[in-house]
């Protein structure tokens, strides 16, 4: 009996090993599917039949003719707020506004999703000379950008820092970033000077931070400032507020990172864009 014992011992283990492997396996891809939408936001629940994917028509180079049929059609182009990065719910601020928008009886279509997580000025600028991606604009009239908070706070790797920034060290980086903000504003409004363009406003994320809170807050004037000097001399372009809105609830409004807005603040963020959108009743602070 005892010789039984030993003889099945090792395909016992080797049972107890497999087991093991593949429910590590199944935990892995199970975190890896649960993290998805967070990180790569896509899914659109409430507008699942409302968004596509569009691709440039094949042949002579030549744009399709933009569809006029009274819907909504909207896109998003810019870095990881554009993208929904940090909401739970993996729609960002502009299935939120679509959702928002759809429930007050507009017919809303969401395109593209063109936000890349890291992206900045410099980057979006060459982004703009892309075929697919004029091909979006061009098919839009409602077009929302968001820019500009990689380039001054490097993603949120201010706080790992030693020595947190200072007013002048944020500012030194204004004058040419600032400058290319400009330009991509001009240069979405050439792609499509038809489309209504909505400009999401910094927010300084590092409020509740004592050494980031002033610093922080003066160059976020001054870039809003700067993007409103555009606006204010174009048609069918706003800026979407947000500095109010997380100034006094960032706990509240905030993901774990404490950088991108939680599925709360992408909400709050929402109602922004879709009371511009709807121009009747512009939010406070917009310059219109």
């Amino acid at each position: 009996m005892k010789k039984r014992n030993l003889d099945s011992a090792p395909w016992i283990w080797r049972t107890i090993s497999t087991v093991s492997i593949l429910t590590t396996l199944l935990l892995l891809f199970g975190f890896g599917y649960a993290i998805k939408d967070v990180i790569f936001p896509e899914g659109d629940a409430k507008l699942g039949k409302g968004q596509q994917t569009m691709t440039p028509a094949k042949g002579n180079g030549q744009s399709a003719p933009v569809v006029k049929d009274g819907k909504i059609r909207m896109a998003v182009i810019g870095d990881s707020l554009a993208r929904g990065t940090g909401d739970d719910e993996g729609l960002g601020f502009v299935r939120r506004a679509g959702n928002l928008l759809k429930d007050q009886g507009y017919d809303v279509q969401v395109l593209n999703n063109m936000g890349v997580n890291g992206l900045r000025t410099d980057a979006l600028l060459s982004k703009l000379d892309e075929k697919g991606v004029r091909y979006v604009l061009q098919q839009s009239n409602f077009i929302l950008l968001s820019i500009g908070a990689n380039d001054l706070f490097q993603g949120g790797q201010v706080l790992q820092g030693e020595d947190p920034p200072t007013a002048e060290t944020l500012a030194a980086a204004l004058p040419e970033t600032s400058k290319r903000l400009q330009e991509i504003l001009k240069k979405v409004k050439g792609i499509n000077p038809d489309a209504q363009i909505a400009y999401i406003g910094l927010y300084n994320p590092f409020g509740d931070v004592k050494e980031l809170k002033g610093p922080g807050n003066a160059v976020v004037a001054a870039w809003n400032n700067a993007a409103l000097k555009v606006m204010n001399n174009e048609d069918k372009m706003t800026l979407v507020p947000t500095f109010d809105l997380f100034e006094n609830h960032l706990g509240q409004y905030l993901s774990s990172d404490h950088f991108h807005p939680n599925g709360e603040g992408y909400e709050q963020i929402a109602a922004r864009v879709a009371q511009e959108y709807q121009a009747e009743t512009p939010a406070e602070g917009s310059g219109k």
